[in-house]
C-alpha cells in the first residue's frame, strides 16, 4: 500500500476582522430598536423582549474574542446584519474560487509542487455558493491542472473526510498529487440576530497537498497513518437552505434556513463521541494517548476542545498540545482543524504523533493520524 503525506497547507484569511464589542454592540442596538418596535405587543404578552448580548458572554460561552469575515460593514449594520457580497457574472471567477487560489498557491509553495503536479482538485466545505458547474472544476481551471475536480460537503467534518478521499484516490493509483480544499464562508448562513449564535462563526479557506511519499520533497511532512470516519443523523444541528426552498413560499426567508443548533445537546452528546472516536482510532493503530504529541482539533468550542482533549489524553492539555485559533478566527467549519495544523505542526520534532480531528453536523465525525517524517 503507498504510503502518502501532507506535504504543504496554505491558508486564506479574510482583511476584515470583527472584535466581540463591536459585535455585541450592532446586535445590542438591533435588540432596542426591536423592543421598542414591538413594545406594545411585548407588554400585552403577544411576543417577548429580546435579550441583549455581551462580549463577556460570547467568550464564556465559547472561547472567540473576534473572526474574520468577507465583509465588514453588512453585518455590523443593525438594519442588514449579514454580509454584502455582490454577485459575480458567469465570467468572473467566484468567490470562494478566489479564496481558494491564494490558499492553493501557498500550499503547493510549501509542498514544493508545481500545478503541473497535481491531478486532483476536492473542493469540501459545509456551504458551495452553487449547484454546478463544480467550484472544485471552476479552481482546477483557473489553475490550469490537468485531471479531475469535485466538490463535497460533510458540513464541519468536510476537510477530515476530503483528505481521506484524497488518500484513497491516490493509493488506488487514480491521482498522484491531490489539492485538496476548503473555503469556508461561514459568515453567509450565521443569524446574527440570534443570541445564542450570532458570534460562533467566521470565514477563511485553507488548502491541503496530499501525495504519494516517494514524490514528496518538501520540507515538512506528515505520513498520515490511518483516517477514521464516523456519522449518526442527528437534527441538533441543522440548515435547511436548499434549492427547493423557493417552491414553498411560506418558508422563505424563516430562521432554519439558516444555521440552528441545540447548543446544549450537541456539547453533551458530541464531546464523549468525538473522545471515544479518536481513542478506537489510536487503538485500532496500537498507538497509546500518552504517545500523541499534538491534537488539531476543530475550532467550534473552547470548552468542548478542553474536554475532548482531557478525555483523550487523560490530563488536561496544554495549549501546545492542543492549540486554539478559535479566540481570534472563531468557528471556521471544516477550516478549522486545518488552520490549527498549518499554523502548528512546524516546531514538531521528526517521529512527533498528531491527530487532526473534526465533528459537526450531521453528526460527522473524521480524525486523521500524522506522524512527521
Amino acid at each position: 500500500m503507498k504510503k502518502v503525506v501532507i506535504s504543504g497547507t496554505g491558508l486564506y484569511t479574510p482583511e476584515h476582522s470583527i472584535s466581540n464589542d463591536e459585535l455585541v454592540n450592532s446586535f445590542n442596538t438591533y435588540v432596542a430598536q426591536f423592543n421598542e418596535k414591538h413594545k406594545q405587543d411585548i407588554q400585552a404578552g403577544k411576543t417577548s423582549a429580546l435579550m441583549e448580548s455581551s462580549s463577556a458572554f460570547i467568550e464564556k460561552a465559547s472561547g472567540v474574542k473576534s473572526r474574520y469575515v468577507i465583509d465588514k460593514a453588512g453585518i455590523l449594520d443593525p438594519n442588514r446584519m449579514k454580509p454584502y457580497i455582490p454577485e459575480r457574472t458567469n465570467e468572473t471567477n467566484s468567490l470562494q474560487c478566489d479564496m481558494s487560489i491564494i490558499a492553493a498557491k501557498e500550499a503547493l509553495k510549501q509542498a514544493g509542487k508545481k500545478v503541473q503536479d497535481v491531478d486532483m482538485v476536492i473542493v469540501a466545505c459545509s456551504n458551495l455558493q452553487r449547484a454546478y458547474p463544480a467550484i472544485a472544476i471552476e479552481i482546477q481551471n483557473q489553475l490550469d491542472i490537468q485531471g479531475f475536480a469535485y466538490d463535497m460537503n460533510v458540513a464541519c467534518s468536510s476537510a477530515t473526510f476530503g483528505i481521506q478521499a484524497a488518500m484513497n484516490a491516490i493509493q488506488t493509483g487514480s491521482a498522484r498529487c491531490v489539492l485538496m480544499l476548503n473555503p469556508e464562508i461561514c459568515s453567509s448562513h450565521l443569524n446574527f440576530r440570534d443570541r445564542d449564535s450570532h458570534f460562533i462563526f467566521g470565514d477563511a479557506c485553507t488548502a491541503v497537498i496530499l501525495e504519494d511519499a516517494e514524490l514528496a520533497n518538501s520540507h515538512s511532512q506528515y505520513e498520515i497513518l490511518g483516517t477514521k470516519l464516523h456519522t449518526l443523523f442527528s437534527n441538533n444541528i441543522r440548515n435547511n437552505a436548499g434549492f427547493l426552498n423557493r417552491c414553498d413560499d411560506s418558508g422563505l426567508n424563516q430562521p432554519d434556513k439558516l444555521f440552528i443548533q441545540n447548543g446544549r445537546k450537541v456539547f453533551k452528546e458530541v464531546c464523549p463521541m468525538v473522545a471515544d472516536h479518536i481513542t478506537a482510532h489510536l487503538n485500532k493503530l496500537s498507538l497509546k494517548p500518552e504517545t500523541i504529541n499534538r491534537l488539531w482539533l476543530h475550532q467550534a468550542n473552547l470548552t468542548m476542545n478542553h474536554l475532548i482533549a482531557k478525555r483523550v489524553l487523560g490530563r488536561e492539555a496544554s495549549t501546545l498540545e492542543a492549540p486554539v485559533i478559535l479566540d481570534r478566527y472563531a468557528n471556521t467549519s471544516s477550516a478549522g482543524s486545518i488552520i490549527a495544523f498549518h499554523l502548528h505542526h512546524t516546531d514538531l520534532p521528526r517521529g512527533s504523533l498528531g491527530v487532526i480531528s473534526s465533528f459537526g453536523a450531521g453528526y460527522s465525525i473524521g480524525s486523521i493520524v500524522l506522524k512527521k517524517c
